[in-house]
């Protein structure tokens, strides 16, 4: 029997109704508009206000949309993957929570962390399960409120995040789409220019924690920039290279939003058109494990059966990758 391959058969997302401007931002920081959008290319971004609220929240309303869109029983579910560095607790995993309130009873769920690159890792875990035969039905969830941990007094941080989430179903295809090739890498290295200090074993909460800001993002620009850019380029050219890829093959690049200049660095090492990137960083800001099913979600209407898109992303660890895949339906 011939083996199957990994394809997505829907996508649903969820952003929080809340838009956090430029304007507003400006307001409590030493920052203006223009400031953000030359650096790093955002206008605005939604952040989760609903009290006693997490990651899930905003993870079951993506999978009730992919569920409701795909026509698909929740019942009918073989696997949650939750990809996340904001847990709504240490544990369960958010997938435990966003399985059960979404009604999936028949399926196992477990969380996966690999920062911003954890919806890419996810999705590449997640296809080796149906390439297997092991599961006919797995949602991966992309899913952070980043607002939880981002220090709005900070100039270097507060501007990047914004919160929302985004799911797709895998299934199996015989008919040679969905996912062609992964290169998942990673670099212990960068550990140290990207990171949440307090709130884990190493230094459990504490009165002096909290008041040292110790449980925010921090993150050292420059090395984590410059990283990004060659690697995320790096990878996209490589598997480009691997299958003989030019840049009239490909339908379209799906990159992490991180920044604008790093993507724009990318789609010019790839030497693709700009109409040929996808783009949502203006209005939702760097999502983290959010930002490539949002981007495909909001391009979902122009993609056609057979397009050849290239899946690219940085993050924290350092880790970066990139999938090739051809587009299902």
């Amino acid at each position: 029997m011939q083996k199957p391959t990994a394809a997505i058969t829907g996508i649903g997302s969820y952003v929080p109704e809340y838009i956090l401007t430029n304007h507003e931002l400006a307001e409590t920081l030493d920052t203006t508009d223009e400031w953000i959008m030359t650096r790093i290319g955002i206008k605005e971004r939604r952040i989760l206000k609903e009290e006693n609220e997490g990651t899930s929240f905003m993870g079951v309303r993506a999978v009730n949309n992919l569920l409701e869109k795909t026509n698909t029983k929740p019942e009918d579910i073989d696997l949650v993957i939750c990809a996340t560095v904001t847990p709504d607790h240490p544990f369960p995993a958010t997938a435990n929570i966003i399985a059960d309130k979404a009604g999936i009873g028949n399926a196992f769920h477990f969380d996966l962390n690999a920062g911003c690159s954890g919806f890419l890792y996810a999705l590449a875990t997640g296809a080796r399960y149906i390439e297997s035969g092991m599961y006919k039905k797995v949602i991966i969830i992309g899913a952070d409120k980043m607002s939880s941990i981002v220090d709005y007094t900070d100039r270097s941080v507060a501007p990047i995040f914004g919160d929302g989430a985004g799911a797709v179903m895998l299934e199996p295809n015989f008919d040679g789409l969905g996912i062609q090739d992964m290169i998942l890498e990673s670099d212990g290295v960068g550990r140290q220019f990207l990171h949440q200090k307090a709130g884990g074993s190493v230094e459990p909460p504490s009165i002096e924690s909290v008041n040292g800001g110790r449980h925010y993002v921090f993150q050292d620009g420059q090395p984590v920039f410059k990283w990004a850019v060659s690697k995320m380029a790096d990878v996209s050219v490589e598997i480009m290279n691997k299958h003989n890829l030019t840049a009239d093959d490909i339908a379209y690049l799906v990159p992490h939003q991180a920044n604008m200049r790093i993507i724009s660095a990318t789609a010019k090492r790839m030497g693709l058109d700009p109409k040929k990137v996808m783009i949502n960083i203006e209005k939702y800001g760097n999502t983290t494990a959010g930002t490539l099913p949002l981007c495909i979600a909001d391009y979902e209407h122009k993609l056609k059966k057979g397009d050849n898109l290239i899946l690219s992303t940085f993050g924290a660890g350092f880790t970066w990758g990139s999938i090739y895949l051809k587009w299902a339906y």
